[in-house]
């Protein structure tokens, strides 16, 4: 092959053997070729399936995934030596198309590990990289730590496994410690330097403990690398790898200045990035770049009447092209009256700004008392009768103890035509207790026919929507309220319940000013 500049770079996808060194992330042999097969059909260029001498069942999965491939080229790894070669190969040799990838740690802190010298290392690459060649016509070395090896002997033995055979030539940052301009200037700088260089493709495996691996990535093939090495959701040894998602989207949507272009269909991103996420055990941190949960989420007032204005006020990639259906405005305590009418919308209800403005305010509530406000939340908030400023039972506060060691004591404030007046009294448990206080402050005839509790949405904050069904002769009302309280729910339910009782027995009528009515009517 003759090196051009190109503006193809071959994503060479690494997640089942780097990613699953990641502490805690092995994977069954059967999610390996789950896996393994999802990025076949992404369009990954090269999936590096795993290290086949490191274990027999490493082994069979990378000769499986060989045996099953029907668009990537196939790739395992070997160590500098002919056992690990001729393991790899037995493995791989079964795909369509192949790769034997093996490496040598060249500084001179990883040279003292085998204690060999310059010379000695150079002859051991020189013999491997050509056993490796004689197998496989297309085969990948690797100089392990290389951004910490001697310029001079760095530039030497990658000349040698040039000329031994290797058609791609890697420069790994495997400790992380580059930074992008030095790692554009070490790819370009041996490219011009290095005989027979542009006759193969130079790689770039950039590792992440100070954070720039991905930077590192695409500096380097700005630099004249044509192959980024990655692993999906940039899982890897300590802090991970340069993420998949990250420099193929990175060179989609700033294609002015990075004019590169890979063959992933990036609307698959997100589906294999769950399934990573879930097969490994590691989830995906709600604010990373392009597949986080949040990567697509506005919360903010201001940036939720943006978007709804114009998506790319505040977004710069469609969440489309990544796999998701949309972007989500979540609900919270920094939300406006815009994205909550938005919302209401699309759940199917039409609201005048009066009605609007109520639910806003026991949104704004709600949303201060619990983390994630759910759709299902917000059904409850438009759905419940909460109390109106013309209701005559109004609930003040409440303060209720219970416990194993003495009966549930409830102490409630109301106002009551427009008195404040309090009671406390006890009960068999907290919402007894509360029902008995309520009746103390007005006294009524009223039969509980039905008190039901529902969970509105999952988790320990989430509302619990209490129904309280009251008859009183013959006459029928029914109260609910929504409240991460369930105690305080059941005694707004219950005072709603009795406010309704009022008007259903005529005692109150449309446009009836509420005031003129006694507690006493229910007595």
């Amino acid at each position: 092959m003759t090196y051009t500049p190109s503006d193809r770079v071959v994503i060479f996808d690494t997640t089942l053997r780097d990613g699953e060194q990641s502490p805690g992330a092995t994977m069954t042999h059967d999610e390996k070729l789950e896996i393994a097969s999802m990025l076949d059909e992404m369009g990954v260029d090269i999936i590096e399936a795993g290290f086949p001498i490191a274990s027999e069942g490493d082994f069979r999965a990378v000769r499986e995934i060989a045996q099953k491939a029907v668009n990537s080229r196939i790739c395992g790894l070997a160590r500098a030596n002919i056992v690990d070669i001729d393991r790899c190969w037995e493995a791989v040799k079964y795909a369509e198309k192949n790769r034997i990838h093996t490496f040598i740690g060249t500084s001179p802190l990883h040279r003292a590990i085998p204690n060999l010298t310059q010379d000695e290392m150079a002859d051991k690459i020189d013999e491997t990289v050509t056993h490796a060649r004689n197998l496989c016509d297309n085969v990948q070395w690797s100089p392990m730590d290389a951004t910490r090896t001697e310029w001079d002997y760095l530039c030497r033995v990658i000349e040698i496994a040039i000329n031994a055979g290797a058609t791609t030539i890697n420069i790994p940052d495997t400790v992380g410690y580059t930074a992008p301009v030095e790692s554009a200037d070490l790819i370009k700088r041996l490219i011009e330097t290095i005989p027979g260089a542009t006759d193969v493709i130079f790689a770039t495996h950039c590792h992440n403990d100070l954070g720039m691996a991905t930077a590192n990535a695409l500096a380097a093939v700005a630099g004249g690398a044509r192959q980024i090495e990655c692993t999906i959701n940039g899982l890897g040894e300590r802090a991970g790898n340069t993420a998949l998602e990250e420099v193929v989207m990175a060179m989609k949507t700033r294609n002015d200045i990075m004019p590169w272009h890979t063959g992933i269909d990036t609307t698959k991103l997100m589906a294999v990035s769950r399934r990573v996420a879930t097969v490994s055990g590691f989830p995906v941190q709600f604010n990373k770049a392009i597949v986080g949960k949040n990567a697509f989420a506005h919360e903010s007032g201001i940036h939720q009447d943006g978007m709804l204005k114009n998506p790319e006020n505040f977004e710069i990639m469609r969440p489309e092209d990544v796999g998701l259906s949309g972007t989500s405005l979540p609900l919270g305590k920094h939300s406006g009256r815009a994205a909550l009418r938005d919302k209401l919308e699309s759940l199917g209800f039409e609201v005048g700004d009066n009605q609007l403005k109520d639910i806003f305010i026991r949104f704004k509530d709600l949303a201060d008392r619990k983390k994630e406000v759910f759709d299902d939340d917000i059904i409850a908030l438009v759905r419940v009768g909460e109390a109106s400023d013309n209701d005559i039972l109004q609930l003040v506060s409440m303060k209720v103890v219970c416990g194993t060691a003495r009966p549930a004591e409830a102490s409630v404030e109301m106002e009551i035509e427009g008195k404040d007046v309090s009671a406390t009294a006890t009960g068999d448990g907290p919402v007894d207790a509360t029902f008995r206080a309520i009746r103390e402050l007005y006294p009524n005839k009223a039969h509980l026919e039905l008190y039901q509790v529902n969970a509105v949405t999952e988790g320990t904050d989430a509302q619990a929507t209490v129904s309280v069904r009251l008859s009183e002769h013959g006459v029928i009302a029914t109260g609910q309220s929504a409240n991460t309280d369930t105690v305080v729910a059941s005694a707004e339910a219950y005072i709603h319940a009795l406010n309704r009782l009022l008007v259903r027995r005529g005692k109150v009528g449309e446009g009836a000013d509420t005031k003129e009515i006694s507690y006493k009517d229910l007595a």
